[in-house]
């Protein structure tokens, strides 16, 4: 520690000695803040606050504003208010079986206020009866009585909180740390770090009317006005995103100066003859996408380059362009999909392109012989194969190309950052072309993968009929139904599709990797979903019922490898007329006379992963009908719903996602350093995204390892907040 302050010290040696202590403090343990004993760091650890920067890092997650509380009985029925009141009354009840809720009774010189919290039985441990608190929420009459559910709960400890024009900050707590305290220790590190130097450099403050790093912290903990707190948000923002750029960029600049680039020739007769074997016109955008790609693979430098295109919109032929030029340049390239079933689908879609182009090809699986394995690799290391695509298998130590300067990664987000890397290290400085489905807005790419040059595709090579989106109530699953059986009866098939391989409760039955939950939000009793979804085993029996007369098989990623291609080579060929499957289909499934889709359970998916499903249906001549069959009453789950409906572009499907959600949702989990983002809003802070993103290309153009002096400090920080320039971010 005592080198890391010399080191930072001497970055801020033209400052006085009170701004560099100041400075200093930042990075200390938060045992050093006055207030924060042994007991209190404990529980300070519980929210990952370990430094003093972790504290002022714990920003307010809303405010109270004092002058703007109402009383019980003046609170406007249907609208958001904050009350002030105290509990008269706490009750744990369980009306149903697997449901608790707390009941708490506030009340105030005007009235009394039922306030509801479901499943939080916690509460009746935190509070307690005549204590003080501000309930902020929606204010309805039943019963009898003004009612709040799940509202926002703050205890008021402190005198001065309850004095009117005061905006409280509500700063993220623990079990052992109330919030007035958590407030006194976020002063008292205020207190301790006054007159810290800023790191952002004055020309960039200036542009964009910045308020300094010192003013915004103090703002954003404890602001006199709302205004106040809205512009240090959005210096603290600003910075968020400048910072992670910064340490994408300069990675990648790093990374760039110790590899040895491959420049592709990319108007080769490889890549000439494979264009002419393409069964259709490319597109503007993809037109457009692969000259984006070509330059990228032609330049003096290792590209990285991000596909973004919808269901459908022939990333995959892009890919293999891209290939091509591997053979034209006398090496080789890689692709990696996720799953058998996407690998196969490579094979039957550009399998045969390469054929004609004179590019010698083969497919590696898990279900790949020994034998075979060992020829195939053998032929690879030997520099004999130009192209290998296959899935995780890849990854093995045995498959040793001879020259690998392209690795293409599809359904990238499905793979880890390490297994990326491990692919990527197939070849010295290889150029990376990673491809996706999953609907990501610009500014969500930008803060995933900013040091990423990124193409986005929209439209589809072929004209097709628009694919129809309903959704049905389990009360109305038999709708759903009667849709299938008219497909059926015209000779087209059926997807439908479960949430689970079997029933929870049975540990043999695991679920699949990609199923998840959708964020819901309980509003009252009859919001509570149904806790037994439709698991594909069981409905898979049930369905040979209400399908009588017709071939319904199973599939699902527990299955054996023989055992998935069978089925699916079964339904290809029409020999299967209703395919009941967990989210295994999600990708890399093309069958053009499937027309049907029905979800089970829809609102247990996330809407990219809909929309993905969504794209199995509709893919040839013939309209593509989606059933979302959902018991839940829950507004944010029908407002997903809702916009499945309405919304077929998944762009802005992913926009309108945004808009509900936080961007983690949006592919599942966070990644690429995006955890940093505490207070960006990827769907608002758009605008600011971009710019930040340029001014960091600027920056990284100019002085890619941040040593000038002017940049020292920024350099700093991205060091404290992201680790020493050689660890990568995940």
């Amino acid at each position: 520690m005592d080198g890391q302050r010399a080191d930072t010290a001497g970055k801020y040696s033209s400052l006085p000695a009170d701004r560099i202590s100041a400075t200093l403090a930042l990075d200390t343990p938060v045992t050093e803040v006055s207030g924060v004993s042994a007991a209190r760091a404990r529980g300070l650890a519980k929210r990952a606050i370990y430094s003093t920067r972790d504290l002022l890092s714990n920003y307010p997650r809303r405010y109270l504003d004092m002058s703007r509380v109402s009383t019980i009985v003046d609170a406007p029925l249907g609208e958001g208010s904050t009350i002030l009141g105290s509990i008269y009354k706490i009750e744990l009840k369980q009306p149903r079986p697997h449901l608790q809720l707390t009941e708490i009774t506030v009340v105030d010189d005007t009235g009394t206020l039922i306030v509801t919290c479901f499943r939080q039985p916690w509460i009746a441990r935190r509070y307690h009866q005549d204590d003080r608190v501000a309930v902020s929420g929606k204010v309805e009459f039943n019963y009898g009585f003004r009612r709040m559910t799940n509202p926002n709960i703050e205890l008021i400890e402190d005198h001065v909180d309850e004095q009117q024009g005061i905006i409280i900050p509500v700063h993220p707590t623990t079990s052992s740390i109330s919030g007035a305290w958590m407030r006194r220790l976020v002063g008292n590190a205020l207190d301790r770090c006054a007159g810290i130097d800023d790191p952002l450099p004055l020309s960039l403050r200036l542009k964009y009317r910045l308020h300094s790093r010192q003013c915004a912290l103090q703002a954003i903990h404890f602001p006199y006005t709302m205004d106040e707190a809205v512009q240090a948000r959005r210096r603290l923002s600003y910075d968020e995103v400048l910072l992670l750029e910064l340490r994408l960029l300069s990675q990648r600049a790093q990374w760039q100066a110790q590899h040895h680039p491959t420049s592709h020739v990319v108007d080769g007769v490889h890549l000439k003859s494979l264009e002419a074997a393409i069964p259709f016109t490319y597109t503007d955008e993809q037109k457009a996408a692969r000259d984006d790609i070509l330059a990228a693979l032609a330049a003096p430098r290792s590209a990285k380059h991000l596909v973004l295109g919808d269901v459908g919109c022939g990333k995959t032929i892009l890919a293999a362009c891209a290939l091509a030029t591997c053979a034209d340049t006398g090496t080789q390239g890689m692709m990696m999909g996720p799953t058998e079933v996407l690998v196969s689908q490579y094979a039957r879609s550009i399998g045969p392109l390469f054929d004609q182009a004179n590019i010698s090809w083969a497919v590696l699986t898990g279900s790949t012989s020994n034998e075979e394995r060992a020829h195939l690799t053998a032929r690879f290391a030997s520099g004999d194969l130009d192209i290998l695509m296959g899935t995780h298998v890849l990854l093995e130590k045995d498959v040793c190309p001879q020259s690998c300067s392209l690795v293409v990664i599809d359904e990238q987000q499905r793979f880890g950052v390490d297994q990326r890397a491990a692919l990527e290290a197939k070849g010295d400085g290889a150029d990376v072309l990673s491809l996706t489905a999953t609907p990501i807005p610009r500014s969500l790419a930008l803060a995933l993968y900013g040091d990423t040059t990124l193409s986005y595709i929209h439209e589809r090579p072929f004209a097709h009929e628009p694919t129809v989106t309903q959704v049905f109530s389990h009360s109305r699953r038999n709708e759903a139904y009667d849709v299938a059986r008219e497909a059926l009866t015209a000779g087209q098939q059926v997807y439908i599709v479960c949430p689970l391989i079997g029933r929870r409760d049975s540990p043999s039955d695991a679920t699949e990797e990609s199923y998840a939950y959708a964020d819901i939000s309980i509003e009252s009793y009859d919001d509570i979903q149904d806790d037994n979804p439709r698991a594909a085993r069981a409905e898979t029996a049930q369905l040979r019922k209400v399908f009588a007369g017709y071939r319904v098989e199973m599939l699902h990623g527990h299955m054996k490898s023989e055992q998935k291609q069978e089925t699916m080579d079964a339904f290809l060929a029409g020999d299967i007329n209703v395919l009941v499957a967990t989210t295994v289909i999600e990708v890399g499934v093309d069958v053009p006379n499937a027309t049907v889709m029905i979800i089970e359970d829809a609102d247990r998916f996330g809407l990219a992963q809909l929309h993905q499903l969504r794209g199995r249906v509709g893919r040839g001549t013939l309209a593509g009908h989606v059933c979302l069959v959902s018991g839940s009453k829950a507004p944010t789950a029908l407002k997903r719903l809702s916009a499945m409906e309405n919304i077929s572009d998944g762009f802005s499907l992913a926009e309108y996602d945004l808009s509900l959600r936080r961007e983690g949702d949006i592919l599942g989990n966070r990644q690429h350093g995006a955890s940093s983002l505490k207070l960006v809003n990827i769907a608002r802070d758009a605008r600011m995204i971009e710019a930040a993103h340029d001014d960091a290309r600027a920056i990284i153009d100019v002085d890619p390892d941040l040593s000038e002096v002017d940049h020292r400090a920024l350099r700093h920080e991205v060091e404290m907040i992201f680790g020493s320039p050689g660890k990568e971010i995940s």
